[in-house]
């Protein structure tokens, strides 16, 4: 569904993006991470057809961004970061305006329920909150049933409530074939949502694989356990690889008397650091 080949894009006269290469397929939540100002934003935007005049071959839908007309926008659609709302219409109002730019629409009902703004739905979104505003603008990409979805920090500014709601309206949206492209800085969402993730900084990839793998790749080293011994918790610390022979482990299993036991798999972040010495939040 996305077909991306020697990306290079430039605001000034020295390149900003610089050999970007990578395809999504149909049905898969791809997460680019990277700290603000990485590029995440701007390949977004290349993506959408709001920024022009790069070099490569891109592709969005079979379609050409060279040649690109309306027809891409019937088959996209973009959650940007900050809401783009009309403040002076009501919920519902801004949903049925923007479905009539379309041609084919959604029930708008639906989608307001989905986000629980069904019964604010005829209040002005000058009255919204920043979450309300944020909901209503995630629901606007999706008001003529896109194929492919840009969200660009989809949860951000959200109460841990109102982001659960959304990461299951993504993962619903995935499960109905839909193809998600995700900008984030969160590596919580993107461990979550993410089939891969591409890890971006200064405008280059410098690693692209699936959460999993990169966790895996970058080892649990160590296995962290606690028990009771005379009235005080105590806590050990031992190699991965060294608990088929640690004697303690081993016994405290036998006798359950373990209190906790976890080990130390690596974050994204963590990964994110290791590779670009940078943090991701």
């Amino acid at each position: 569904m996305i077909h991306v080949q020697d990306l290079q894009f430039s605001y000034t006269s020295h390149p900003f993006i610089a050999d970007i290469n990578f395809t999504v397929p149909a049905g898969e939540i791809f997460g680019f991470l990277g700290p603000s100002g990485a590029g995440k934003t701007t390949i977004q935007k290349i993506l959408t057809g709001l920024l022009t005049g790069f070099k490569g071959n891109v592709e969005v839908g079979g379609i050409d961004l060279r040649k690109s007309n309306r027809d891409l926008y019937e088959r996209i659609g973009v959650d940007f970061e900050f809401p783009s709302l009309y403040e002076k219409l009501t919920g519902k109002e801004n949903l049925k305006f923007f479905a009539s730019l379309y041609k084919h629409h959604v029930a708008i009902d639906p989608l307001l329920e989905s986000v629980g703004l069904i019964n604010d739905a005829d209040k002005k979104v000058s009255a919204y909150s920043k979450g309300m505003k944020s909901r209503l603008d995630f629901i606007k990409a999706l008001v003529h049933d896109p194929d492919i979805l840009f969200l660009d920090e989809p949860t951000s500014g959200l109460d841990p409530s109102n982001a659960r709601v959304m990461k299951n309206i993504i993962l619903q949206l995935k499960a109905n074939g839909k193809t998600i492209l995700l900008t984030t800085h969160n590596m919580y969402d993107a461990t979550e949502l993410c089939d891969r993730v591409a890890f971006i900084v200064d405008g280059k990839l410098v690693a692209l694989d699936t959460p999993h793998n990169l966790i895996i790749s970058h080892g649990a080293s160590t296995v962290r356990y606690s028990y009771i011994s005379e009235g005080e918790e105590k806590t050990i610390t031992t190699a991965l690889d060294k608990t088929g022979t640690d004697a303690l482990l081993l016994q405290l299993v036998k006798e359950n008397r373990l209190s906790t036991i976890h080990s130390s798999e690596p974050t994204l972040n963590d990964i994110f650091s290791f590779l670009t010495g940078r943090e991701l939040q």
